[in-house]
């Protein structure tokens, strides 16, 4: 895993991308390829000190993000790619 959308603080990331990126927070799709076309999952996984706003790039990623074993409260968020992929610097295709 390796691709953050940074926000204003270390808590409320998933309110600080649905109030400034469009996000919209979803219930978790059952796999990476229900993620609608131009659109992009967004995790939230709250570490206690701090949350961690991880972008889901591909089906590995989507794994890693949505496991059942993870116990950690997490929110899930669609947002546009083309604005995920600016945001965290993502370099790949």
């Amino acid at each position: 895993m390796g691709y953050y959308i940074q926000a204003n603080g270390h808590h409320n990331k998933a309110k600080f991308i649905m109030d400034n990126y469009g996000g919209m927070r979803v219930d978790p799709p059952a796999s990476y390829s229900d993620i609608p076309e131009g659109m992009a999952l967004i995790v939230v996984v709250d570490n206690g000190p701090f949350e961690a706003a991880g972008f889901c790039y591909d089906a590995r990623e989507f794994e890693a993000f949505t496991s059942s074993n993870e116990k950690r409260r997490r929110d899930y968020l669609l947002m546009d790619r083309s604005k995920a992929i600016e945001l965290s610097g993502y370099k790949g295709t």
